[in-house]
Order: C-alpha cells, then structure tokens, then sequence
C-alpha cells in the first residue's frame, strides 16, 4: 500500500502545490526554478472559478501572482501538463495572463514578466529534445539573441530525471528527486529529511486526508492510471508499426531474414510472415 500521494495526479498536485497553507512548498519550488532578479518573496493564488473560458481546464492550472524580493512583480503560470498537444496547450494557456493584465481606457501596454512551468510525466515524441529534462524557452531570433525577456516557458520531462540519492547535489535536484518519487517512497530518505521536505512529505501522507478526501484521490487516481495506460499503450503500437515498417522495407530490398532480424529483433517466423504479406500484396 503506497504511504504518499502521486503528484502526478490533480488531486495530488494541488495538494502539494495548490493550497494556501503550502504556499512555502510551491514558493520553495519555484524559487530552484526562477533566476536570482526574480526570486518569490510572496505570492497568492488568482482564483480559477472567476476564468469563463474553458473553466474546467484551467481548473488544473495555478496563476500564481509573485512579487520579488526586488518588489517587481511578475506571473508564473504552472501546470502538470497533458499530453496531447502539450505545446499548443502551453502557448494557448500563456494567453490568459497576457490578456488579464490588459487594463481599460489609457494603457501603453507594459505587461508584468510570466513565466510558464510545466511538469511533464510523460517524454515528448521529438528526437532531439527527447534526452533534456529540462527545458528552458525563451523568444528568440534568427541569431540567437533574446527578442522578449518577459515570456519564458520551463518544461520538466520528470521520466528523463534520473538521478539517485547519491547524486543530489542542489536544491532543485532534490525537489525533482522527491516529485518522481514520491508515490514510492516508504520513509523520508536521509538527503530530503529537513524543514521544507518534511513538511511536503506529511501533506502528501494519506493517512491525513480525510474519506472525503481519500474517495475523491482513489478515483482521481484510476483516472490517471487509466491515462497512463493508454498513453503508454499507444506508443508501443506505434513502436511495433515502425518496427514492421522497417522491415518490410528491408524485405522489398531483397534483404535476407538473419539481417532484418538483427535489425528488427522479430523472429524469423514474423520476418516469414510479413514476407508472404508483402507477396500478397
């Protein structure tokens, strides 16, 4: 039986980062993400009910209004991110707190900075990005050189963290230590056992949900597996057709079956298979 909740899951989520009384988790949190001009010395939550627009989505989705140690003010828009189309998503979510900060009658259109995080349980199907955790974005041009130091998206492939206790060498790292691990853990590991995690592992302890609360993340759960299953059902389908992809190329080159073997990892009975198909057809 799991002894903490699965951040991955909504309910999880907001639990951890999502309630007034944990804002020191998520401002802590933040702050291993964010650079030193725009470390969080406050922040409150905008509430999502007040959004008309796809209310059942933003719903997943924290604005988080900070104010700088400096005083400056700035947005960070957080999510655990789906999967589909994640990228649309993210730049159609940056859109709300563009245009919330839009303001009537006389306004020359000076927009506060926003920062867009996202954490990801799930790797995104390019082959280049494939192997980088972490993702900074930023709006660029054709040389390079930042264009508007005011939009940035983080996104945080957590399956790519790979690190082991013994490896933890910030703050940051620990945080994502502690984030893919959680719903695993038995016991508070020796690296993360002080005030900050503490504190996150005894508001993740189901043993301190009500059963209100415990119903509600049970089928917040099943719903996440059922997700997950699908999701990782669907790319090993699309693995297989790419396999038997390739060797049906090989075979229409006239490719012998040890080495479409060899390439493929299918058997020669398979290989046999697929060419009396490819015969066929």
């Amino acid at each position: 039986m799991a002894k903490y909740i699965n951040p991955y899951t909504g309910f999880g989520f907001k639990k951890l980062f999502g309630e007034e009384g944990n804002k020191d988790l998520l401002m802590d949190f933040l702050n291993q993400l964010l650079p030193a001009h725009h470390q969080i010395a406050d922040l409150n939550f905008r509430n999502p009910e007040n959004l008309a627009d796809l209310s059942a989505e933003r719903k997943a989705i924290f604005d988080i209004h900070c104010k700088a140690l400096s005083g400056e003010r700035f947005i960070v828009e957080m999510q655990k991110a789906k999967v589909k189309y994640f990228k649309d998503r993210s730049l159609f979510y940056v859109t709300f707190p563009i245009r919330e900060q839009a303001q009537q009658g006389d306004w020359n259109f000076r927009l506060e900075p926003i920062y867009f995080v996202a954490i990801l349980d799930f790797e995104y199907d390019e082959a280049e990005e494939i192997r980088k955790f972490r993702r900074d974005v930023t709006l660029k041009d054709q040389d390079g050189a930042v264009f508007f130091d005011k939009l940035h998206f983080k996104f945080l492939q957590m399956p790519l963290f790979n690190k082991q206790e013994n490896e933890l060498e910030t703050k940051f790292d620990k945080w994502c230590y502690f984030l893919k691990n959680l719903a695993n853990f038995d016991h508070i590991p020796n690296i993360l056992n002080e005030p900050i995690f503490q504190k996150a592992f005894d508001t993740a302890a189901l043993v301190r949900l009500s059963a209100e609360q415990r119903a509600l993340y049970e089928e917040n759960l099943i719903q996440y597996w059922g997700m997950k299953s699908a999701l990782e059902t669907a790319v090993e389908e699309a693995v297989e057709e790419r396999v038997l992809e390739i060797a049906r190329n090989l075979l229409l080159l006239g490719t012998e079956n040890d080495f479409i073997a060899k390439a493929t990892n299918l058997s020669i009975a398979q290989i046999e298979l697929l060419r009396n198909e490819t015969k066929k057809n």
